[in-house]
Parts: structure tokens; sequence; C-alpha cells
């Protein structure tokens, strides 16, 4: 069974995309515990220190998210990809609230490889998920207001096999059906880069996303480094 795919015209569009992906099941999340907190704490205290007063658009990283997001149409700087928008906060406003266990390590790789990490709870999903541009026929629920929206035609989006969209624009933002709660056990987990060394940032997120989730979460999973030769798990 494919659990996550992307689409033909998206790794033809985008030749240098490198995604590390996991599919998790059984994990136990709720409230962050104080090791992980511990960990995630000095994290955020390293990564604002390494980056000091470098503006975010010329991390390699973000720079590259920025291009793919103008590619199809998108303001990058309207519509700020999740990695640059957790290190905006992160370096203007001085800390990342913690929100839960599988939140929380995911936002800590997230700043620490400058990369988007999504944690897709597959509950209410019907795989595979497939990213892909949309046509605006799909369905999206708005995380903060409930509210059932469509996304608009050309965007990238993640969308499973209702038409129900699980992520907007690509790695903007995700959907409420979608979220990451308390009561998460069973997971797609996404890492994704587009930069010249994405490759070797995919392979060291991706392993540290796969020792934090066994220490802090638990559960069995799967993964895959995928690009335009393998796109799918």
């Amino acid at each position: 069974m494919t659990h996550f795919q992307y689409d033909a015209r998206i790794v033809e569009d985008y030749p240098r995309l490198v995604a590390g992906v996991i599919v998790a099941i059984g994990m136990a999340n709720g409230p962050t515990a104080d090791a992980l907190r511990v960990k995630y704490l000095a994290e955020q205290a390293a990564v604002k220190s390494r980056i000091g007063s470098t503006p975010l658009s010329e991390l390699p990283s973000l720079g590259a998210w920025r291009r793919a997001f103008s590619a199809f149409g998108v303001s990058p700087t309207k519509y700020r990809s999740a990695a640059e928008a957790l290190l905006r906060r992160l370096t203007k406003k001085g800390d990342i609230p913690c929100i839960n266990t599988l939140v929380d390590i995911g936002n800590l790789v997230s700043i620490r490889y400058g990369l988007p990490v999504a944690i897709f709870d597959t509950r209410q999903i019907a795989t595979p998920i497939t990213v892909h541009y949309s046509d605006s026929s799909e369905h999206y629920t708005e995380l903060a207001t409930g509210e059932t929206m469509r996304p608009e035609a050309g965007e990238v989006i993640f969308s499973d096999l209702t038409k129900m969209v699980v992520a907007r624009r690509w790695c903007w933002r995700q959907s409420a059906t979608s979220a990451a709660s308390d009561t998460t056990t069973d997971a797609v987990i996404t890492v994704e880069a587009h930069h010249e060394n994405g490759r070797a940032a995919i392979e060291n997120a991706l392993a540290d996303l796969l020792a934090l989730l066994a220490e802090h979460a638990g559960g069995q999973f799967d993964s895959a480094v995928l690009d335009p030769q393998q796109s799918s798990i």
C-alpha cells in the first residue's frame, strides 16, 4: 500500500526535491515530557546563536523554499514556508512554545535544519497522500476557524483520495483534519528540501526524527528518502 507520493509533474518541475518520509503507527502523544522540553529549549538557544543576525532569506534551505513558492505563483514573503515561519518566530520573539510531544519533535528538527517538518494524523486521511498541483476542486478545513475552503488552482497541495487537503501551499499550513493532537497515534511525517546539499540534510533530519520519536513517542516506523527517482513510500 502506498502511503505518500509525489505526482509526476511535481518531481519533473522540482528536480532537486528530496524528502524524508516516515509512516508511524502506535505512538503515544501528549504533553511534552521534561526531558524533551530540555532538548527543545537547548536547540532553540543553539539555533538562535548560530543564525545570529543573518537574514533568514540567506539560509540556503529557506532560500530554496522561497524559490519553490515563487515557481508555483505564491509570494514567499506573504506565505512563508513552515520552517521559515518557525525560525522567524524564534529570532523575533525569542522562543517557540511547547505544544505536544509530536509537534515539538517536529519543530525541533525543523529549526535544526531549516526544513519544514509536517506530522499528519492519518485517522481521517484516505491514503495515499499525494503532493500535486491543485485544480481547486479539493476541500480544505482551516485549522484556526474550522471553515471549509478550497485551494487556489495551481498551488501545490497535499491531498488524500477523497480530495481532502491536508496541507496548502506545499508547506505553508496544515488542515484541521490532519493536525497532530494529544490523541494522535498513527501519522505520516515528512521533511523536505530543495537546496543544493538537500540530500545530506534530509538524511540527517530523518535519522534525528526517528531517534527522537523512538525515545519520546514510541511506536513502529517505516521510512524512506524520496526523490524524483523514488517518489513514493
